[in-house]
């Protein structure tokens, strides 16, 4: 089952936003984590340029926790991301200045509900991607500089429900063990410690991801469905030997905005 692509196809991407980011809270209580910012942006800016860099720029946010901070923000996105001329009085008008090329980015924020945990997420933006044999998915709180052309064509090649970017960090994340193929063998959700390859966070997903997630609140997707779809052969891993680092804790938001702030940031691959 191989599904090609045309070169530069826009594919939706999902991208979950509504965890209680409760590790970092030292950081910024008042905001949800995918809105702390790297740099003049917010992490999940970063993640959505990312995207867009390699032509995916039909985004759905999953949002629970003080998701309306996230609307409020693409409610107001050029104002918030750029300089802007106001007119004030009866014909106020609005004038923004050097825009920042998301010129036809499509963004659906879907509240997904505030305890909802990963799994209960993903099955809640059904609705958003029927119509697509695949979509891209990650989490908001991860910079890679992953080749995400190279990531579709090794899903596209296989045919199986979902492929994860596998890398190798200290392990607090999923641990996967696979084949000589890719193909995943076993997945341990963090594991005390690790030698091997760790989920990276970056998944594409065939529509069939539906039929391991329901809407139970309390559904995680990195324990039932994927361990359910690694019992039937159904996940491959690419491995990434590049840049990848999680925004967890206050050391990890010091780390990204030292390489942002001095020009040395892997995953701008955005001009």
């Amino acid at each position: 089952r191989a599904f090609p692509f045309s070169e530069g196809t826009d594919m939706k991407v999902v991208i979950l936003c509504g965890g209680q980011g409760t590790r970092i809270r030292d950081v910024a209580e008042n905001i949800p984590k995918p809105m702390i910012p790297i740099g003049q942006y917010p992490i999940l800016g970063h993640i959505m340029k990312s995207y867009a860099a390699a032509g995916h720029t039909d985004f759905v946010l999953c949002l629970g926790h003080l998701g309306h901070v996230i609307k409020d923000f693409f409610l107001n996105y050029e104002a918030f991301t750029g300089d802007f001329t106001i007119n004030l009085g009866e014909n106020k008008r609005i004038e923004y200045h050097d825009a920042d090329g998301e010129n036809g980015w499509q963004v659906t924020l879907a509240d997904t509900g505030d305890a909802a945990l990963t799994g209960a997420r993903v099955k809640r933006i059904q609705k958003y991607v029927d119509g697509e044999e695949n979509f891209m998915l990650t989490y908001g709180d991860g910079l890679s500089d992953l080749d995400l052309d190279a990531l579709l064509d090794f899903h596209t090649s296989h045919g199986k429900i979902m492929t994860v970017c596998g890398v190798r960090p200290p392990g607090r994340f999923g641990e996967l063990e696979s084949d000589d193929h890719g193909k995943v063998t076993e997945f341990n959700e963090k594991p005390q410690a690790t030698g091997g390859l760790i989920s990276g966070g970056f998944f594409i997903c065939r529509k069939e991801i539906f039929n391991v997630l329901d809407d139970r609140e309390d559904l995680v997707f990195e324990q039932e469905p994927i361990r359910k779809l690694v019992a039937d052969g159904e996940m491959m891993v690419y491995n990434h030997d590049g840049f990848w680092q999680c925004m967890d804790t206050a050391r990890d938001h010091h780390l990204l905005n030292d390489l942002w702030a001095t020009g040395k940031a892997p995953w701008k691959t955005w001009k």
